[in-house]
């Protein structure tokens, strides 16, 4: 291990603590919105708006985040950015408090992209500046797993404690936590990025090179099929199928309805998600290539989608949230370091920026399409649908990078800017 590999990991870490806390919040809505919305008097396209909010907010605010991280560093966005996410937790409380639920629940996910938007720039910038070409895959798949970590943990939170105690309760518990992210990043995390801050902000200074939207259009499908459809219709289907899970305790039967085994169901998934996004970059950074690990990966996605179209079962949801998280999770290190390694360090804020861009247009237009149109065609139709995007996403991966490098797989020195 090289010197700069070993000082850079007690950063890669502080972030990866930070992100996973904050992420409480990110998951801690979508088992108790869903069923939420009936009780509180929410149709399900204004849920559907509510959870996508927070991802149209992003669609806005992610390039111009990009942009400052690239002007003015990124250890003030990144605590910034913290603190937002978990103000706009605590607004979860006073939303389920309120006798205007949706109007604070929608102020509360604007909140959240808001702050999503600058530490999902700051988190991967900084890891890309702290780490080398070969641990680059590695770095970037640990930072995401951190992030990803914190989300099924909030939908666990959100599951489990809301049918234990309250949705009060699970709520709080996630504000705590992204109050301990924010502690974290503001005594460990130092300025990476920049000597010399610039404050010029041009919103429209955007990457628009080949690589940069070939990722993204990648990032797109993925976060569509897996945020936009999986996670928004999860509680419903299981609902309608009535697939839940009882676990039996000490000689005592509990049942989970809906929405504990839809927590329960989206963690796993997630969980997944996160271990292969470590094994993901780490395979790649091995092999010195991205692309066939990528496509490995995203062929993983479409198969579970396969499987939860065609055996309505316990187990066979378990086997398809797995592939399906594996799939996303396994694509995600590779994908952001490959895009690493083909942009110059001085903009890497912007391409960061614009991948974002890309994956919260998937995640915003998911919800607001798949909870109306399954109401329509039903869930076989819908999942067998979004089988189809893992495929199309490696067709534009593998002419974008050949477009660009003259090789369908080019080497980690190869692509290196």
């Amino acid at each position: 291990m090289s010197s700069t590999e070993s000082g850079s990991r007690p950063v890669v870490y502080a972030v990866v603590a930070s992100t996973f806390f904050v992420g409480f919040g990110g998951g801690v809505v979508f088992p108790i919105l869903p069923n939420l919305g009936e009780v509180l008097g929410i149709s399900a396209f204004l849920v559907g708006v509510i959870l996508s909010a927070n991802r149209w907010t992003r669609l806005v605010a992610n390039a111009p985040a990009g942009v400052l991280v690239d002007r003015i560093g990124t250890r003030k966005p990144f605590v910034a950015g913290l603190a937002i996410e978990g103000a706009a937790t605590a607004g979860y409380v006073v939303a389920i408090t309120s006798s205007v639920p949706e109007l604070w629940f929608i102020v509360a996910r604007i909140m959240w992209g808001v702050g999503s938007a600058l530490v999902f720039a700051t988190a991967y910038t900084i890891t890309a500046d702290v780490s080398e070409a070969g641990t680059r895959g590695t770095s970037m798949g640990i930072v995401r797993a951190g992030i990803t970590f914190g989300f099924p943990a909030g939908m666990v939170l959100g599951g489990i404690v809301s049918e234990a105690y309250s949705n009060v309760t699970a709520f709080v518990l996630a504000a705590a936590f992204a109050a301990l992210a924010s502690v974290i990043a503001y005594f460990i995390v130092p300025e990476t990025h920049v000597d010399t801050p610039d404050s010029s902000v041009k919103p429209w200074d955007v990457e628009t090179t080949l690589p940069a939207l070939t990722v993204g259009l990648v990032n797109f499908g993925l976060y569509f099929a897996y945020i936009g459809v999986l996670f928004s219709t999860l509680v419903l289907y299981l609902d309608v199928e009535a697939v839940t899970l009882t676990v039996s305790v000490a000689g005592h039967e509990l049942d989970y309805g809906a929405q504990g085994t839809s927590g329960l169901l989206m963690a796993i998934s997630t969980l997944s998600g996160a271990v292969f996004t470590i094994f993901g970059g780490k395979i790649s950074d091995a092999v010195g290539a991205r692309m066939p690990v990528l496509v490995a990966f995203l062929m993983t996605s479409c198969a579970g989608f396969v499987v939860l179209t065609l055996a309505p079962s316990f187990h066979a949801v378990v086997l398809a949230c797995a592939l399906i998280g594996a799939g996303q999770g396994g694509v995600g290190g590779p994908l952001t370091a490959l895009l690493a390694d083909l942009t110059p360090e001085d903009r890497m804020g912007r391409a960061m920026g614009t991948n974002n861009v890309f994956g919260d247009v998937g995640g915003g237009v998911g919800p607001l399409v798949s909870l109306p149109f399954v109401e329509i065609v039903g869930f076989d139709a819908m999942y067998a649908l979004s089988a189809i995007v893992p495929l199309l996403a490696g067709v534009v991966l593998v002419a974008g990078i050949y477009t660009y490098t003259g090789s369908l797989s080019p080497t980690v020195e190869e692509s290196i800017v």
